[in-house]
């Protein structure tokens, strides 16, 4: 078949874009981006041509940028270009020259869309089926999902490749039997980086094996992609009846994960947008087996057993309902508040006796003259002091909800949170801002009112922790 035909038909097939829409060619100067061009113009789409200098090959960047506004010249078509100080972008954000360059030009590109009056419909690439088949290759090597092994799409958001259809070599081809002219990028004739790695040395000698294996792998690319289809169902079904949604948090039933089919898998797909990678799928599901407070932390998440529950909660612990404590020193931010943990010696601190006034403020109330009824001590406490051998990191601070019981001080038996709130008649707003601290599923402290008599100062104590809150509560 006419590769003209071969791509108008790839680009209707794929629904990537139609005639009326305006196109933004991302053109670097190669064989790719010459052939791009060549075929949106004959197939008569209208196009806008931009270009990036990294600025990281010296004058052959410039000589790069050049040939690309020659070639809008050719075509008669805008051309925009962008030089960028790559180098101080990847050394500033600690990442390679490779995702700098990627970072910085989609970054650019979708500015550009984004534009109301642009008239910009997508940004179009130039990749083509061997970049598929190098980008499943590494995905396969580095460790992935599903979504890995069917590779690059032909449309993604907003970016569209319509050059997917073709291996490099019938582009070279094409570009010679219509006697186009392109640049050659000298980077891309080095092995320092893993594509190029990958495509010099990896590919050749897989190919002396398996002479077809570049056609398997192509067609593989096809299955995987109607096997993640079917893949994705499967777990929004299976997902749908394990995942609760509360507030910012993710809260997972350990037991009905246990008897869920493919519970790794599941586990994995239910903490990949959190920023968890498949390397830390087995540490994620020993935590089904683990104790509370066991946990796996990603950039920007931490998922943790909590009794019979995981829960994926954020670190920025002031967007959080379950917030981890890890050790004996240091501040935690929480919705509302703010905890300090330190440790301290004994002679630091004040004597303790038990707060009976929290408990039965009634009771012990004292009349002030002229007053006709008891005056009520305020229930809160800022402060507390705890047995720190009795404590075992990390600590678990949380909101209280119905079914909590504690031993409050000075108590020998177990009363609901609940109750305790009652008697401290605290308003119904009040008694939501209420938080507790828990070790091994024992509440040691109600935030900033009464610490559980398990933990309290003994004889015995050697070393003390000192506990202190900053709630909206008792501000």
């Amino acid at each position: 078949m006419d590769f003209q035909k071969r791509f108008t038909e790839f680009v209707e097939r794929e629904h990537l874009f139609n005639r009326r829409d305006v196109l933004l060619l991302a053109v670097s100067g190669g064989v790719d981006s010459a052939v791009l061009c060549a075929l949106c113009a004959a197939a008569g789409y209208d196009f806008v041509i931009v270009h990036c200098n990294f600025q990281l090959r010296g004058a052959e960047s410039d000589r790069d940028e050049a040939f690309v506004r020659s070639l809008a010249a050719k075509y008669d078509k805008p051309v925009l270009v962008r030089s960028f100080d790559t180098k101080a972008y990847a050394d500033e954000h600690k990442v390679s020259i490779q995702v700098a360059a990627r970072e910085l030009r989609y970054a650019w590109f979708r500015s550009l869309v984004a534009v109301e009056s642009s008239n910009l419909s997508c940004i179009v690439t130039a990749h083509h089926l061997d970049d598929n088949i190098e980008t499943v290759l590494m995905n396969f090597f580095k460790g992935t999902g599903i979504a890995g092994m069917r590779g690059i799409l032909p449309k993604q958001a907003m970016v569209v490749r319509p050059l997917l259809f073709a291996t490099k070599e019938e582009l070279v081809e094409f570009a010679r039997q219509e006697q186009l002219t392109w640049v050659e990028d000298s980077s891309n004739a080095q092995d320092k980086y893993s594509r190029n790695y990958l495509r010099h040395q990896v590919a050749p000698l897989l190919q002396k094996i398996y002479p077809e294996v570049m056609t398997n792998l192509a067609d593989n690319i096809s299955r995987f992609r109607d096997v993640e289809t079917l893949y994705q169902e499967s777990v929004v079904h299976h997902v749908k009846k394990l995942l609760e949604v509360k507030g910012n948090e993710i809260h997972i039933p350990v037991l009905k994960l246990k008897k869920a089919p493919a519970a790794a898998t599941l586990l994995y797909e239910m903490a990949k947008p959190f920023g968890f990678s498949p390397a830390q799928t087995g540490d994620m599901l020993a935590l089904l087996d683990s104790e509370t407070g066991r946990y796996v932390a990603s950039a920007s998440h931490r998922i943790f057993r909590n009794r019979n529950w995981l829960i994926i909660a954020p670190l920025a612990n002031e967007e959080a309902t379950h917030v981890l404590v890890e050790g004996p020193e240091g501040q935690v931010d929480f919705a509302g508040g703010q905890l300090t943990i330190r440790s301290v010696s004994l002679a630091d601190v004040p004597v303790i006796t038990p707060a009976t006034s929290a408990a039965e403020p009634a009771a012990t109330g004292k009349k002030k003259k002229g007053a006709g009824k008891a005056e009520v001590p305020s229930p809160y406490n800022p402060v507390a002091y705890v047995d720190s051998r009795l404590l075992e990191f990390p600590l678990l601070l949380r909101r209280w909800k119905t079914g909590d019981y504690f031993y409050p001080l000075g108590m020998q038996k177990k009363k609901k949170v609940a109750r305790f709130l009652i008697d401290l008649k605290l308003s119904q707003t009040d008694k939501e801002k209420v938080w507790v601290l828990e070790c091994n599923k024992r509440i040691v402290w109600v935030v900033g009112m009464r610490i559980d008599d398990r933990f309290k100062i003994t004889p015995h104590t050697q070393v003390v922790i000192e506990l202190s809150a900053k709630t909206d509560a008792n501000s």
